[in-house]
């Protein structure tokens, strides 16, 4: 009979007063202390043990936690005398910014405030003791008020390191957990240019000129580019997914996951959870699995896309709802089991996310949507080029999600989208028109049709969004876009997979009151178009016969839609 399974559990010593089952992550302990670096930042997808990780070392650092050695009892990091005697020696500041999840930089302000205070009332011994001078007390009043002006709540953690090195006679340990969540709240929700400014302030006095600073760890999904908020960091050490320190600390190697599924009588379903759930790779390593998976498969026996059920993923949904044709296009290659390549910048610039479509994949990549398959050796490319990356889709359960995601974008549009998918396939035209038009009217505003503007990008957006909507055809229907045919490059192809069904053609066009004077215009030159394009080429080559070849025209204007 196997541990019991615990789900959610993110503090160390419940995990193992309650016995619970736990892969042994201790050599990560070692592996970090003896890397002697001063500040160390560790970017890992969500749910893949970063918390757990940072409560494993403050229970072991901290002071708060001598004479706990019974914790690590058993555990990889007891077996070496140096480490036993580590345990519980130095002072340890441990924060979170996971919960700071709000919509605008005054509560984001706020909400850190709150933390900032909460470590002060934490550490109220100092308050009172005579290592703190008048003035020291004075800060440490102003700290514990709610309304904390922007220099004392920067210099907050460098101060309070200050006065716990005083009282222990020791430097502090400083560990930062899910440092990034406000930032990329700040950009899904358009306040980056405020938080940047704080956020850098208060790191550039606690990591980098902070003389009473023993060692640092930083968690989080990203690594925030140094310009925006790391920029005064030159001790700063980066771990990101492509590195190989710590590659098996976060997440669990096959080896693990295999003897989890026999300790817990599961061991027939290795082929089918390896299909579902491996597929990580971080660094050199290969076959990382997703914990948070692996955890609830152990506690139910069913698959199930546990991870991918765990967020909104509203920013990954934001990128790819409101991108381009070409990253739509590029999205689509990656469902289709195909794998893209591209160079990859790590330092994730989020202020560029909205333009930068390398700065997209990055950002799929960090988050563990997407991973390297291959990489260009970079002594065999030009000296100014930059190498590429070989990127696929994860494992299935992200595939999964990413499908799910696709249709939940339009259940805003409830039957009418069914209704047109049915009216599509059977070829009535006056039905498509009338739901094609009921969906735009109800969810174009949910995909920010504003960005339309100019026409160019008032056409990729129509295409992508087209392109979504017959996503969910894939399992029948081979579907292409943006590919040579003929003299041109058509907008989207759908060829059946069953040849004896028809294969559709659908050109997009937007109004343009200079060259048409009409939406029924505009659709006539969509589908004059495929004709002098030659467009069907492609089908006919394949074997299809001119009359199972049917070919729609999409004319746009605004929220109104024309289909012929």
């Amino acid at each position: 009979m196997g541990r019991i399974v615990g789900i959610g559990i993110q503090s160390f010593e419940k995990i193992r007063k309650a016995n619970c089952f736990y892969v042994d992550k201790t050599s990560f302990i070692k592996e970090w202390w003896e890397s002697a670096d001063d500040v160390t930042l560790i970017a890992r997808p969500r749910r893949f043990g970063k918390t757990l990780n940072i409560s494993m070392l403050e229970q072991f650092f901290s002071v708060d936690y001598a004479d706990r050695g019974d914790l690590f009892e058993g555990l990889s990091i007891w077996e070496e005398e140096k480490y036993r005697n580590l345990q519980g020696t130095y002072p340890v500041i441990s924060l979170s910014f996971a919960r700071i999840k709000e919509t605008n930089y005054i509560s984001t302000r706020e909400k850190i405030n709150q933390i900032l205070t909460n470590l002060y009332v934490k550490h109220i011994y100092l308050r009172d003791s005579d290592v703190l001078t008048d003035a020291d007390k004075e800060f440490f009043d102003r700290i514990l008020k709610v309304d904390i002006r922007d220099s004392d709540a920067t210099s907050a953690i460098y101060q309070l390191c200050d006065y716990l090195s005083r009282y222990y006679g020791k430097n502090v340990i400083i560990l930062l957990d899910e440092y990034d969540t406000p930032m990329q709240e700040a950009y899904v929700n358009g306040f980056w240019d405020e938080i940047v400014s704080f956020i850098r302030s208060l790191f550039n006095s606690t990591f980098k000129t902070n003389q009473y600073l023993a060692r640092a760890v930083m968690t989080g999904i990203t690594r925030v580019s140094k310009e925006s908020i790391f920029s005064d960091l030159n001790n700063l050490k980066v771990i990101t997914t492509t590195s190989d320190e710590y590659a098996a600390a976060f997440g669990f190697t096959e080896e693990e996951v295999f003897a989890a599924l026999e300790e817990c009588g599961l061991e027939k379903e290795k082929e089918n959870v390896k299909k579902w759930y491996d597929g990580f790779v971080f660094g050199n390593y290969k076959d990382i699995y997703n914990p948070w998976s692996i955890l609830n498969f152990l506690d139910t026996g069913k698959i199930s896309t546990y991870w991918a059920n765990t967020s909104s993923n509203s920013l990954v949904g934001k990128l790819i709802r409101q991108g381009s044709k070409e990253i739509k296009t590029t999205f689509e290659t990656l469902l289709d089991n195909k794998t893209i390549h591209c160079p990859i910048d790590e330092q994730i610039v989020y202020n560029q996310l909205d333009y930068n479509e390398n700065a997209i994949w990055s950002l799929l990549l960090a988050s563990g949507y997407l991973k390297v398959l291959s990489k260009e050796n970079e002594e065999e490319i030009d000296e100014n080029s930059c190498p590429l990356y070989e990127l696929g889709i994860t494992n299935l359960e992200v595939k999964r999600m990413f499908f799910s995601m696709v249709r939940d974008w339009f259940a805003k549009a409830g039957g009418e989208y069914d209704s047109f998918i049915k009216s599509l396939l059977c070829g009535d035209v006056e039905a498509m028109n009338a739901y094609m038009n009921d969906i735009t009217l109800e969810i174009f505003s949910y995909f920010d049709t504003e960005k339309r503007s100019p026409r160019g990008a008032a056409e990729r957006f129509y295409h992508g969004f087209v392109l979504g909507l017959v996503a969910v055809l894939r399992d029948k229907y081979v579907i292409t876009s943006n590919r040579e045919s003929g003299f041109g490059r058509y907008d989207v192809i759908l060829e059946p997979k069953d040849h004896d069904k028809d294969a559709i053609i659908l050109e997009f066009k937007v109004y343009n009151p200079n060259r048409e004077k009409s939406l029924e215009d505009t659709v006539r030159a969509a589908l004059a178009q495929i004709e002098e394009k030659q467009y069907a080429k492609a089908l006919l080559a394949k074997g299809f016969k001119v009359e199972q070849i049917r070919k729609y025209g999409f004319a746009f204007e605004g929220k109104n839609v024309l289909i012929e």
